[in-house]
């Protein structure tokens, strides 16, 4: 299955490129500054999280933390946290907006979900070499656990690309699945450890926080960017395959529903 997967994925690459590049610039099109704007907003918003957690709430994130370092863990967070939230935020527009290639019967619809995911991973990319250049600026060094970042991103992307197909599909028939989704994006963000810790949960609650696969995708990246530790093999696995079965499942789904699209659209 993920033979045929990444055949079509490389049979449809120039297609998938060419509109991530199209999304990318047309973001900020007209604009002054234009492309710079994809490095100030990440840049403004680690000022912010560092004056607002550091300076006001002199929040810290266990006791030797200090401010600083608890505006990079918040900003790993949710620079991982956006990757899915952008592109689950999309998709159940992603087919009703492109109405045009639906009765197209050689356009590889499929190929919607894996642009939006693309291009959330550029802007997190951009915030992600923001972050490494920050923590070496502050603490002079980096720790190799810096080059396992595609292996950490690697779960997220299947995660966030299975579930796009399944919600993408979802919303040509379902159009009001796109306010749910929009409410559920704001909620999770809140109850994923992404403005404090896990350690701080109350034992009744935790086990949500373990059924949430947010939570790895967000402590995973804050080991090895941060704390420059090793995530733990087996749970990495797990969450590894998880996201794989999602992936699949999601791309079946899909395929499935897709004959129908251009009965209802």
């Amino acid at each position: 299955m993920f033979v045929r997967i990444w055949r079509y994925a490389k049979r449809n690459k120039g297609i998938v490129l060419q509109f991530i590049k199209r999304e990318t610039i047309s973001r900020y099109k007209g604009s002054f500054l234009g492309f710079m704007w994809s490095i100030l907003t990440p840049l403004f918003m680690l000022v912010v999280y560092t004056f607002v957690f550091g300076e006001i709430f002199q929040a810290k994130w266990n006791m030797q933390s200090n401010r600083v370092e608890f505006a990079m863990i918040v900003f790993c967070g949710i620079t991982t946290y956006n990757i899915f939230a952008e592109v689950i935020a999309r998709s159940p527009s992603l087919i009703i907006q492109n109405t045009n290639y639906v009765k197209k019967v050689v356009f590889p619809l499929e190929v919607f979900p894996i642009i939006a995911t693309g291009t959330a991973l550029v802007n997190a990319s951009i915030n992600y070499a923001l972050l490494i250049v920050f923590i070496l600026f502050v603490t002079g060094g980096l720790s190799w656990t810096v080059l396992l970042l595609p292996f950490a991103l690697l779960p997220v992307v299947l995660f966030t690309t299975g579930l796009s197909w399944g919600l993408s599909a979802l919303g040509v028939y379902v159009r009001d699945i796109s306010h749910v989704i929009g409410i559920c994006v704001q909620a999770l963000m809140l109850l994923s450890p992404i403005f404090y810790s896990i350690d701080i949960i109350p034992d009744r609650f935790l086990w949500f926080y373990y059924a949430n696969p947010i939570t790895y995708f967000v402590e995973d990246m804050r080991s090895i960017l941060i704390w420059g530790e090793i995530p733990r093999v087996n749970v990495y696995l797990i969450e590894l395959l998880f996201a794989a079965v999602f992936f699949v499942a999601g791309l079946i789904w899909f395929r499935k529903t897709k004959q129908g699209f251009a009965d209802v659209v």
